[in-house]
């Protein structure tokens, strides 16, 4: 029984850990006050017919805090990668040189910082209900695994250690968002 109940523990803290990677990685696509790659990750590119993620069909970089150059590897999708950037709903609008397309990242204002932040709180929110959701089905394991014969002191310290596992991933959570609140309201 005490392997199954370890069983479980990794799981939970391997969908903790899932939880929390893709909270940053949403974390990454929200802005904060100057030009990153990272803003461009999630845009979609339509390329020969298929639906190609703008980092296989081009390089991203930054020339300076405030603008991001994008250089396709194939001129001709050029226009393409442009109709990709402004369909992704970012706020921000490419202007092509021939040769590549330069973004200027405008300042933010303190209206557009405070809806970022609540942005992020949105998606710590969403993130927390990931951890409180893998805590669900951990207990529910361990209420199957008493339902087979696991002592009732066993099932109350897996549920205690579960519990616990969740408290930290929550903190994390908060941690990580406190960091971006900062870094999104300094100008």
């Amino acid at each position: 029984m005490t392997e199954d109940l370890q069983m479980i523990y990794d799981d939970l803290k391997e969908s903790n850990g899932k939880s929390l990677s893709h909270f940053e990685t949403e974390l990454l696509k929200i802005r904060a006050s100057k030009a990153t790659p990272a803003m461009l990750n999630g845009v979609m590119v339509e390329y020969y017919g298929a639906m190609t993620p703008l980092q296989q069909i081009a390089n991203v970089s930054t020339l300076d805090a405030r603008t991001i150059t994008v250089q396709p590897w194939e001129k001709q999708s050029i226009n393409d990668i442009a109709k990709g950037i402004l369909n992704a709903n970012l706020g921000l609008n490419p202007q092509s040189n021939g040769e590549q397309l330069l973004i200027s990242v405008p300042p933010l204002t303190e209206e557009r910082r405070r809806e970022l932040v609540k942005k992020a709180k949105a998606e710590g929110e969403t993130a927390k209900i990931g951890i409180r959701n893998n805590r669900k089905d951990a207990i529910d394991f361990v209420k199957t695994l008493k339902n087979d014969g696991l002592s009732e002191d066993l099932a109350k310290d897996a549920e205690s250690a579960i519990q616990d596992f969740t408290n930290q991933a929550i903190k994390q959570i908060d941690e990580i968002l406190e960091i971006k609140e900062k870094d999104i309201m300094t100008i």
